[in-house]
């Protein structure tokens, strides 16, 4: 299968790349970054220009995204035209943002998962099972990246949030916190908190605290290479080609949906 990587130049761009070039499953057929200044060398067609887009989607199978909410949005509105499957791996974006990936879905099959790591998805399904049996402990979430990665709390955090929240019945934009600085105001009880680190090229580290009157469980993965979210981006764009429009995640990839 023939595949077109958006944000080839990037950390993620790379690692795809690179293991894409190892699958006899997979073409990669051109890269795009939106920086023309930045060459990307594939051994296959370099693509520097979104008015190049057009020229390769014809020919493509699948397209993964990884880049920013403002380009990836770019990108869809010329994909939506020729109907390409996609894998979006990006992450920060606003709900609006999240609306017209949706609506596109109806038309177009998308996989869209703030992280495209198995392990990362066996754990949202870990935190949706431990927090439902004990509702009533205190849930903090702390992430770790790089200290290049523009948005934060991470996307994976948020989802983890989400679910949190989810599970409990409750709304996250109601009681998440991000921050804590105060030296009279105590942790609300439904509280969840996000807090994040950027420092050095940690690649990315998620841990999740269930807190209770004298225990703790802690959920943590560690991503030791990009090459987990880079493979898992593979899988996804091998198997959404196969499927109906729709919005799906990693864990419909997975096939975890009943476990």
């Amino acid at each position: 299968m023939k595949i077109l990587i958006c944000g080839g130049a990037g950390r993620m761009g790379q690692a795809i790349i690179k293991l894409a070039k190892l699958d006899k499953e997979i073409q990669v057929l051109g890269v795009f970054e939106s920086d023309t200044s930045m060459a990307v060398g594939t051994g296959d067609p370099v693509i520097r220009s979104v008015r190049d887009l057009k020229i390769f989607l014809p020919e493509t199978d699948s397209l993964i995204d990884f880049t920013n909410p403002s380009s990836t949005m770019k990108s869809l509105e010329i994909v939506k035209e020729f109907k390409v499957p996609l894998v979006i791996g990006t992450t920060g974006f606003s709900e609006e943002q999240k609306s017209k990936i949706f609506e596109m879905s109806k038309s177009v099959p998308i996989v869209f998962s703030p992280n495209m790591s198995a392990g990362v998805n066996i754990l949202f399904k870990l935190v949706e099972t431990v927090v439902k049996k004990i509702p009533d402990y205190d849930v903090e979430i702390l992430e770790l990246h790089h200290n290049k990665k523009k948005d934060s709390p991470s996307g994976t955090a948020v989802k983890l949030a989400e679910i949190v929240a989810s599970s409990l019945g409750r709304n996250m934009n109601d009681i998440g916190v991000y921050s804590r600085h105060s030296t009279s105001t105590l942790r609300k009880r439904d509280e969840i908190g996000l807090f994040s680190i950027r420092a050095g090229d940690i690649v990315g580290e998620h841990t999740v605290y269930f807190a209770g009157a004298g225990e703790r469980i802690e959920l943590t993965h560690r991503a030791h290479s990009r090459n987990t979210f880079a493979s898992g981006a593979l899988r996804a764009a091998k198997w959404v080609v196969n499927q109906n429009p729709g919005l799906y995640n990693m864990i419909d990839v997975l096939n975890m949906k009943s476990t």
